[in-house]
């Protein structure tokens, strides 16, 4: 970090509850920066979980801006925000992010990392107006009824889909810091994921929700990057989604833990400094092509 300076942010947010913000950091090389790289996290994860990454996009030039959805953390912030579901962080907490770094950087190429259900928003093209260069890690179409091994299965559907619930309804939020979940989330958003997850092809299958519309209007490039040992996020389940894309060119790359040297990689390790370090150049230089392509 001696080269690069970090500045806290609040990000408005017009949301549906009425106009709220979410807090995040802007990562800066010392110099003017060549493109701005805005990162959308994962259910349940923490913005302090991508900072060794943003660190390492920034020390290439990238101005880099992390964030939280309302209501992860712990929970008080999961209550005072148990109202908020899924394709609320999707339809308004990303797409708020993505907007306020275009604002900020009107004359620089604007590219996105979406981790997970990050990656969700990036696709159904929330993430801004005019993106260089789309990167999804580990995001899939997941069918709970289709996740093997069947002991993670059954964490799945029985753990989060049965438990989980009912715990949500006692507690008020969902407590995934004491389940191994990660952080602790709203109520109607772990309501929302799990119901998502029954449906055979995911939020395509909710009327409610214009997933398959939005997704075949995609035109961004895409890189979708997948492990050979995630069950969450297979080659077939992350297949299944960048099928859905009519019109954008997507590049697929699926990581075995062996090219890293390491023994598993799972559902976050490309964003583990002490795991994928090695791999983030490849997605850099991508990201770098994409913007270069930008600004001719």
């Amino acid at each position: 970090m001696d080269s690069l300076l970090r500045q806290d942010v609040r990000i408005p947010v017009p949301s549906r509850y009425g106009p709220t913000h979410i807090d995040g950091y802007l990562f800066l090389p010392t110099v003017a920066p060549s493109a701005v790289l805005t990162i959308h996290p994962a259910t349940a994860t923490p913005e302090r979980f991508y900072f060794s990454f943003a660190e390492a996009a920034a020390a290439r030039g990238f101005a880099v801006l992390t964030y939280g959805f309302r209501g992860v953390g712990d929970r008080s912030a999961a209550r005072a925000h148990r109202h908020i579901r899924m394709r609320d962080w999707i339809s308004e907490d990303m797409a708020a992010a993505g907007a306020w770094a275009e604002e900020r950087f009107p004359d620089l190429a604007h590219s996105a990392v979406g981790h997970s259900v990050g990656g969700h928003a990036l696709l159904l093209g929330y993430g801004g107006e005019r993106l260089s260069g789309i990167v999804t890690i580990a995001t899939a179409m997941v069918t709970a009824r289709k996740i093997a091994p069947r002991s993670e299965r059954f964490r799945v559907e029985v753990g989060l889909g049965v438990f989980g619930r009912v715990a949500t309804r006692v507690l008020g939020y969902m407590p995934g810091s004491r389940v191994g979940l990660g952080e602790d989330l709203p109520a109607a958003a772990l309501y929302e994921w799990t119901n998502w997850l029954r449906r055979p092809h995911f939020f395509f299958d909710d009327p409610s929700f214009d997933a398959e519309a939005r997704a075949s209007r995609l035109r961004t490039p895409v890189l979708a990057l997948g492990t050979s040992d995630d069950p969450w996020a297979t080659e077939a389940f992350i297949d299944a989604l960048t099928d859905r894309l009519r019109l954008a060119p997507v590049t697929r790359r699926t990581i075995a833990p062996a090219e890293l040297g390491t023994e598993a990689i799972g559902h976050l390790g490309l964003m583990r400094r002490s795991v994928a370090e090695a791999f983030w150049p490849e997605i850099l230089d991508w990201l770098e092509t994409r913007a270069a392509a930008d600004n001719r």
